[in-house]
Parts: structure tokens; C-alpha cells; sequence
């Protein structure tokens, strides 16, 4: 039997901001790795 969990989270102005940008230098740093993975 498999279980799962479903939840919402609500986060604040200012906690909604940090995940966008951390999401933002995530994929910089991805795309910037996957370019030079490309390259070789």
C-alpha cells in the first residue's frame, strides 16, 4: 500500500523572494555546467 501526503506551503513576501532567487542561481549554475558539458 502506498501512502502519500499532499500539503500547501504559504510562505511570506520576503520568503517568496529567497526561493526565487535561489531557484534563479540554481539554474544559472545548471545551464553554466550543461553549456561546458555540451562543449566537450
Amino acid at each position: 500500500m502506498h501512502k502519500a501526503f499532499k500539503f500547501r506551503l504559504y510562505p511570506t513576501k520576503e520568503q517568496t523572494i529567497l526561493i526565487h532567487k535561489s531557484m534563479g542561481c540554481s539554474r544559472f549554475t545548471f545551464n553554466h555546467f550543461l553549456a561546458r558539458w555540451n562543449e566537450s
